[in-house]
């Protein structure tokens, strides 16, 4: 995705990346000449990037790192009774937008630094008391020196040397104490410390400091764990008071620079501040709408009473600026960049369609055919700017990022063809027809987009839960007569006790919002069932498919309808009432990937744990340190997702066919069937009937369907992280009792049901945190699904549904037989036309695949399961634990990559020969259907 070559002077490759330690860097010291520092990547020869770097120096001017030095503000240097500590502060200054700094901001800062003597400091904090006093030993505060300076536009980092002279007494450094009297913030990146006898200490940094002039200083840790009841004396008060910081009162509005973790329910989906029409419930803190807390911004309650959901206050969405999270949750500035250039390239890839549909007023799709001229062909290459260095192998793609929004607007990824067109997705580019096959169709639950919703038939008929008084008859309108001559030979008895009878059941989720949904402008929906069957040859055959809306009085039937596979059905002979009973299912099936599978049980439930864990685990808690890494991104991306696509008016409620009430639907979805225990992949596997236990498998299930890619993958990487869980529960704890005696810990599990579901408090699911085992258990689930789970629901979203009448957002029409007259007549007429009028036009289309897109894309410093940049610890048990860890991921895969070409694993790659790979640990940056990140960060 990023710039191989810049032939116009770019000095892309002139600043550090941050996957390994290439930097360019302008040393200035007292009393030295200046010097060009060179750090090289740790990958490839630093040779021929050296002796290219060397012509390139005069461009550098100011633009690379610049390295300054000050000494300690004590008036003694180094003694018989002092030994001397150099610290490295490696820093980046406030940013004005995108990759440039905000030049405003830094002439106030040098401003304040020259004329009013405000200055930055660190103070060192002793892991040792003074035992004549009994407090903390601190050194005296070191000034960053000669911070006033012109830097180039683009952001970079700058390096500080700083020495502190303390008594030989001083011992090894456990926290620092950063103050920053600035009016404005700049980024800590990283903090080293040499000590006198060269041993070196880290500390857990990469965070924006504030003005501490009203907070107090800053706190950051050396990257030593402790257990609570384990910490030194002498960071006890530290480690309760960043804990106190970061938990709030609870009261007033959150500013930019706050760093506080609190809860609140969603109660600014909507907006009827603006409109009546955009009033939304409160999605959690009633008894009807369950769901997890998001992050709490402390904005006033509109002034506007409620109508439709009588005694709800809903919060105002009139912000001044983006709504708050902390700013740390923030995207990094090339995960921004890379994100905003996605975003923009993938708008004028609609472009075309749009202007020609306002122009010439078309709005509706003629052809399924006229839909493919959307995408580029499979193959073709664009030319790009080139990278100041001629050879890309000099330095990896995914460091060359100062300017990354231009980079990657200019040089998309690999398959991005056309600027005006989309890149072909995977479904089409083997066999652009077999898409619309009975047999990928039912691959696809899986080995799809939302594998995760099948479930074994236990019996038959199939009956709904829901109360027959208001919805009628239960038992399902799929009958024996209906499916028994397709199960080869066996009776419907036989194919439910022989474990071959499956369901994707949409009916008890969607019937009661049928007709709210019906009853919007252009929305026309059915709850849903699909019916399949485990043929011998170990793939799934799609039997029936069941529509129904529901009575049209209480106390009337469902109206049902079910739809039968044919015998005769050929793909070159296409039966357009069939196709759209299956464009039925997959919108119902594309609803609930977005607001139940994606949205509720990966972004919610993570936003929820993210908030619980910065409350109750402190920065020295080696669980805190654990986690750390997969809560990267999420709260940004979130606060993105409830700003537009989420809320009221966005792009769910605009594209979907379950429009105003999508979100409703993930509350109810949310309150009938979320636990924590099910969300454990053993667990779920065996609750759906798609595993039965077996203590001789290797991850204490078998699977009934022994080819389930999602399944057959997902449980490689589960045993992967809970063999990891276990070795890092093993050395921090060495048995049951010291789970239990770890006060962090149990607030932590008390406040996660109590306060982050607090809805579900009351709720079975919750296991009991009692126990080494226990606790890995735990563990594993919440890691699983930021990372694994939401990695199977997200990244395959272009390939799959980038091809819109593969999964249509849009339904707006229903059957011929369910219509009118005037629908009769225009499906006699014309099927297809009358197809593609009842799936999404030309609008949804190309809106839906710009945002799929996006959402399916990895930034170039994405950063994957198994992997972890930077100093987080310094625990050798835990580094050699990692690497275990990570050769499992890796060893994961490559059973991933035998599968996939095994010609007897069927579902692997389907009829669309679209081999399954979402759950393969790593990807190239870009829109791949593969690659499983650390956390949600799109």
């Amino acid at each position: 995705m990023m710039l191989n070559r810049l032939e116009t002077g770019s000095l892309a490759s002139a600043f550090r990346g941050s996957r390994e330690e290439f930097v360019v860097s302008r040393g200035r010291s007292p009393g030295r000449s200046q010097s060009i520092q060179v750090r090289a990547s740790s990958g490839g020869d630093p040779a021929g990037w050296l002796q290219t770097a060397s012509k390139q120096l005069g461009k550098l001017s100011s633009f690379g790192e610049k390295r300054k030095t000050a000494t300690s503000t004590s008036t003694r240097g180094p003694s018989g009774d002092n030994v001397q500590y150099t610290g490295v502060a490696t820093t980046m200054k406030k940013l004005k937008v995108l990759d440039l700094i905000d030049r405003v901001a830094d002439i106030q800062d040098d401003t304040s630094e020259i004329v009013g003597g405000k200055r930055v400091t660190v103070q060192l904090v002793s892991k040792d008391v003074d035992p004549k006093t009994g407090e903390s030993m601190k050194s005296s505060e070191v000034i960053f020196p000669n911070w006033a300076g012109l830097e180039g536009p683009a952001a970079s980092l700058i390096d500080f040397v700083l020495e502190f002279t303390v008594p030989k007494s001083f011992g090894f450094p456990g926290a620092i104490l950063v103050k920053n009297a600035h009016p404005n913030e700049f980024l800590l990146v990283s903090f080293e410390l040499e000590l006198h006898d060269k041993s070196k200490a880290h500390y857990v940094t990469n965070s924006w400091v504030y003005n501490t002039g009203k907070t107090g200083a800053r706190i950051f840790f050396q990257n030593t764990a402790y257990l609570p009841d384990e910490t030194p004396a002498s960071l006890k008060a530290l480690r309760e008071q960043e804990l106190i910081n970061l938990r709030g009162d609870g009261t007033g509005e959150r500013q930019i620079g706050d760093r506080i973790y609190d809860y609140a329910v969603y109660n600014d989906l909507g907006n009827i501040e603006q409109n009546e029409k955009f009033e939304r419930p409160n999605l959690g803190g009633n008894d009807m709408y369950h769901f997890p807390r998001r992050m709490r911004t402390g904005r006033r309650n509109t002034t506007v009473e409620a109508k439709k959901f009588p005694g709800m206050v809903y919060e105002t969405r009139k912000t001044k600026g983006d709504f708050y999270i902390p700013r740390d949750e923030a995207f990094e500035r090339a995960k921004m960049s890379d994100f905003l250039a996605d975003g923009f390239r993938s708008i004028g890839h609609s472009v075309s369609s749009k202007v020609t549909g306002f122009v010439t007023r078309k709005q509706e799709f003629d052809t399924v055919e006229e839909i493919k001229k959307l995408y580029a062909k499979k193959g073709e290459k664009v030319g790009g700017i080139n990278n100041v260095l001629p050879d890309k192998e000099d330095i990896p793609e995914q460091e060359q990022y100062p300017l990354v929004f231009l980079q990657e607007v200019l040089k998309p990824d690999g398959k991005m063809e056309h600027p005006l067109l989309y890149p072909l997705p995977q479904l089409l580019q083997a066999d652009d027809t077999s898409w619309r096959s009975n047999d990928e169709f039912a691959r696809e639950f899986l080995a799809g987009l939302n594998p995760v919703m099948i479930t074994r038939v236990k019996e038959f008929p199939i009956r709904s839960s829901l109360d027959p008084a208001e919805f009628g008859d239960p038992t399902s309108a799929i009958t024996k007569d209906h499916i028994e001559g397709s199960l080869e030979g066996l009776s419907v008895e036989e194919a439910v006790t022989s474990n071959r009878l499956f369901v994707v059941d949409y009916h008890d989720a969607f019937l009661p919002f049928v007709a709210k949904i019906n009853a919007q402008q252009n929305s026309a929906t059915y709850a849903t069932r699909t019916l399949l069957f485990l043929s011998k040859d170990g793939i799934l055959k799609l039997l029936a498919i069941e529509l129904a809306l529901p009575p049209k009085t209480v106390g009337e039937e469902r109206i049902t309808r079910v739809l039968t596979t044919r015998k005769d059905d050929q793909l070159w002979k296409v039966n357009w009432e069939w196709e759209l009973a299956k464009a039925h299912v997959s919108n119902n099936d594309i609803t609930a990937h977005q607001v139940f599978s994606h949205f509720s049980r990966c972004h919610a439930v993570t936003e929820a744990v993210i908030i619980c864990s910065n409350r109750n685990l402190s920065k020295l808690h080696p669980l805190m340190q654990l986690l750390a890494p997969h809560f990267k991104s999420t709260l940004e991306i979130n606060r993105q997702a409830r700003a537009t696509l989420i809320a009221a008016g966005g792009s769910i409620e605009t594209h979907f066919t379950t429009r105003a009430y999508s979100l409703e639907m993930a509350a109810v979805n949310y309150k009938d069937t979320w636990t924590f225990e099910s969300q454990a992949l053993p667990t779920d596997l065996v609750a759906r009937g798609m595993a039965v236990p077996d203590p001789d498998s290797p991850h204490g299930v078998r699977l009934v369907v022994e080819d389930y890619p999602y399944a057959a993958d997902g449980l490689e990487l589960w045993g992967a992280l809970k063999a990891w869980h276990k070795e890092y529960v093993d050395i921090y704890y060495k048995d049951d009792a010291a789970v239990l005696q770890d006060s962090e810990l149990m607030t932590w599990w008390t406040e996660m049901r109590e306060k982050a579901h607090e809805d579900k408090k009351d709720s079975h699911g919750w296991p009991e945190l009692n126990s080494k085992e226990a606790l890995v258990d735990i563990l594993t689930t919440v890691i699983w699904i930021p990372s694994c789970l939401h990695a199977a629901v997200n990244f395959g979203q272009y390939d799959f549904a980038g091809f819109m009448p593969h999964h249509p957002t849009l339904t707006r029409r229903l059957l011929p037989e369910h219509g009118n007259e005037k629908d009769k007549a225009d499906f006699n007429k014309n099927p297809e036309e009358y197809y593609l009028t009842s799936i999404s036009n030309i609008d949804s289309t190309t809106t839906a695949m710009s945002v799929y897109e996006v959402l399916s894309a990895h930034c170039p410093i994405e950063e994957y399961i198994g992997e972890r940049r930077g100093n987080w610890t310094n625990n050798e048990k835990v580094l050699a634990a990692f690497k275990g860890f990570k050769e499992s991921v890796n060893e994961a895969d490559a059973v991933m990559r035998a599968r996939n070409a095994d010609p007897k694993l069927r579902n692997r790659g389907g009829p669309v020969k679209m081999p399954y790979q979402l759950l393969r640990p790593h990807s190239k940056p870009g829109v791949t259907s593969m690659g499983v990140p650390n956390s949600i960060t799109i």
